[in-house]
């Protein structure tokens, strides 16, 4: 391994952790063989739902160097997002990653200026930041890069931070100092798979897209299908079920970033003013927050449907 790919490593691990990230590991970029025939699969049967984005760029889904001319390297970040109080028993849910400004924009500038650091320290560099906006299979490429492993759930997982945190990347056309995988630790531990609401995860690292309650709250713009009425557990956008039950979870700590603290409403409310939220109420709790991609009548959508 050549001296300045080291120093290079070096640097860009010390300005990850300046810049607040958990941890980063990095990858050699190119075609991500093991992942092809499972996504392929996934798709052919339909766990997709009405993602239908999940369909396009195949290619570049599994190989960043068709995504980035030239790059040479994916360097994978997380960013805690676990909350220090959480919303009280008589409310609807809103899942934790939700509960702050919408992460796309706090992890991008995080980004951007890990990239600006990395051409000020290193010279000309190019690449691109990517916050799970593109076809990029974050958590494949956390896993390749030694950040945790594929739970039961599909989910990353961590046996030092469990799963409660933002994959991003940064794509360099830089050769660099590349980390190797970690080993699978959910053993023989179902909990995941028992707890899911709606029978999600069909098969252990299996999850259908199109039965989750977070697809149906935030992806589904249809109806919610009668089908599943009675099984939502009061979730009204996302959902943490198969991470709240996870025992690596036990070893989340709170977050230290001030944009992910929740409007204090969002904390006190409950269940019966949800159902009389009203728009101007909508826009003051969710001014920058990810809940407004399901928009006001897609959250009053989700209430009515939950029991």
């Amino acid at each position: 391994m050549n001296t300045n790919a080291q120093k290079h490593t070096k640097f860009i691990k010390s300005e990850a952790k300046r810049l607040g990230f958990l941890s980063c590991g990095i990858s050699k970029a190119g075609f991500l063989e093991e992942e092809a025939p499972r996504l392929e699969q996934w798709l052919k049967d339909g766990m997709h739902g009405e993602m239908k984005y999940m369909e396009n760029h195949f290619d570049k889904r599994l190989d960043p160097t068709l995504l980035v001319e030239g790059s040479k390297s994916v360097i994978s970040l997380l960013l805690n997002y676990y909350p220090s109080e959480t919303q009280h028993d008589d409310s609807y849910k809103i899942s934790k990653y939700a509960y702050g400004t919408d992460y796309h924009f706090v992890i991008k500038d995080k980004l951007k200026e890990l990239l600006h650091s990395i051409q000020t320290e290193i010279g000309e560099v190019h690449g691109r930041a990517f916050v799970d906006s593109a076809p990029v299979l974050d958590k494949a490429w956390a896993a390749k890069s030694g950040l945790g492993w594929m739970g039961k759930h599909t989910n990353l997982l961590s046996k030092q931070v469990g799963s409660f945190y933002f994959i991003a990347e940064l794509i360099v056309d830089l050769e660099l100092e590349y980390d190797t995988p970690v080993t699978d630790h959910c053993g023989s531990c179902t909990a995941c798979i028992d707890a899911c609401p709606t029978q999600a995860i069909v098969e252990p690292y299996v999850v259908d897209g199109s039965k989750c309650i977070s697809y149906f709250t935030i992806e589904l713009k249809d109806e919610i299908p009668n089908d599943f009425s009675g099984m939502f557990d009061d979730w009204m956008f996302g959902c943490d079920v198969c991470q709240d039950v996870c025992p690596w979870n036990r070893f989340s700590k709170s977050h230290k970033e001030p944009l992910f603290d929740p409007n204090p409403k969002l904390l006190s409310m409950s269940r019966s003013e949800w159902k009389e939220i009203t728009e101007e109420v909508f826009r003051e709790i969710f001014r920058k927050s990810a809940v407004k991609r399901t928009k006001f009548s897609g959250l009053q959508r989700n209430i009515n449907f939950l029991k």
